[in-house]
């Protein structure tokens, strides 16, 4: 531990570092700073086993000087890490990127924890371009032990919380912003899914954390949805064209009462937080949920939604639909799709899903402290059976 003295003189260094850059921000070169020009500072910290960068770059030369140069502390704390199962896109990125710690050092797991969830915050913007270009990030080899910890990471994000109301899974909170990532038995698999893409509002954003490191099985496969809508598309072009115009349906009957052998058997109580019928009912509305009432349960309609969306930010149509989690056990008993011009799903397309998400889908083995961090516009994921206990996986939603 740092006596008070040495962590004093630790804050006084840091400050008359920002001292520095600050002057140096003031200081135009002839003709002013070139656009988009980068500048790499390097600082010796107190720890020898450390190397941090002030990484800055200039922004416009129309800006305040204050906003001319964006400094972001620890800039080499990340390294990217190869694993045998990542695959590579077609611009070379590997699906998903994992990044590890930097450096090693004699820190407390306190400290280290602290050290990350600083560096989170000053590489945001570039930790944000990561997971654009790749879809998933995972956070392997840090000092995240407990689900405390976890919630400390997700809050670094800054991202605003994602209220879990209208879903289908069962999940209970633990700590914060972080809940159970779905209850239902680990023996059981759950099929591909982007997170409640079955309702109007979803998250942008999903984490899970590896609390309990599976002994055997229990993987978490994601994969890239454009490449399973470019698929789709060559192999079903008619069945696409029609979900592109019509999108999709979904009804789900479910009780009052939640199901423990199901992964979709949340009951309407928990879906919408009220025990109160009217109260349900006004809840769905502004979700954009039908109900009908059939004694205690609940036949609840939702659609037509898009089947396929528009992402934004990397110019392409996902496959944003949980159509397999209807065709799997028990859940299609209680939760059915169809097109939202009535038509039902072919077969035969379904299947050809099935096959293709298997071929594209990558698996990586939880190590006890992984963070996962998905873009749910870009991944859907889901959950291999568990062979060996013991599994646990907690989630957090992001809007």
């Amino acid at each position: 531990m740092e006596s008070e003295s040495t962590t004093g003189s630790h804050c006084h260094r840091a400050a008359d570092m920002y001292t520095k850059i600050n002057e140096m921000m003031k200081i135009q070169p002839a003709g002013g700073w070139p656009k988009y020009h980068s500048y790499y500072v390097e600082k010796k910290t107190s720890n020898i086993h450390q190397r941090n960068y002030i990484y800055m770059k200039h922004q416009d030369p129309k800006l305040q000087s204050s906003q001319k140069v964006v400094a972001a502390f620890t800039g080499k704390f990340f390294r990217d890490v190869k694993l045998p199962q990542q695959k590579p896109q077609d611009d070379g990125v590997l699906f998903p990127a994992v990044l590890s710690p930097n450096h090693n050092t004699d820190s407390t797991a306190v400290e280290e924890l602290r050290d990350f969830e600083e560096a989170i915050r000053a590489q945001k913007p570039w930790l944000e371009s990561l997971l654009q270009k790749s879809g998933a990030i995972i956070f392997r080899g840090f000092a995240v032990s407990s689900p405390s910890d976890f919630d400390r990471v997700v809050e670094a994000f800054s991202y605003a919380e994602f209220p879990y109301l209208g879903g289908i899974a069962r999940r209970t909170k633990v700590v914060g912003r972080v809940y159970t990532a779905n209850e239902s038995p680990l023996h059981m698999g759950i099929p591909f899914h982007h997170e409640m893409s079955y309702v109007p509002d979803f998250p942008t954003k999903v984490f899970f954390y590896c609390d309990e490191e599976p002994g055997e099985g229990g993987e978490t496969p994601i994969v890239l949805s454009h490449i399973i809508y470019e698929k789709m598309k060559e192999k079903h072009p008619e069945l696409v064209a029609r979900l592109e115009e019509h999108g999709l349906t979904y009804t789900e009957v479910i009780s009052d009462e939640d199901d423990s052998s199901s992964f979709t058997g949340r009951s309407w109580k928990s879906k919408f937080k009220t025990d109160d019928k009217n109260v349900a009912e006004e809840t769905a509305a502004k979700l954009g949920i039908k109900i009908e009432w059939i004694g205690n349960a609940a036949k609840v309609t939702t659609g037509p939604l898009p089947a396929v969306r528009f992402d934004k930010e990397s110019r392409r149509k996902t496959w944003f639909n949980p159509i397999t989690t209807t065709y799997s056990g028990s859940a299609g008993k209680f939760l059915s799709v169809e097109i939202g011009n009535g038509d039902p799903l072919p077969d035969d397309a379904v299947e050809d899903y099935r096959k293709i998400l298997e071929e594209e889908c990558v698996a990586i083995p939880w190590k006890k402290g992984d963070v996962l961090l998905i873009n749910n516009l870009m991944v859907l994921h889901g959950r291999r059976p568990l062979l060996k206990p013991p599994r646990r996986i907690l989630a957090s939603l992001c809007k």
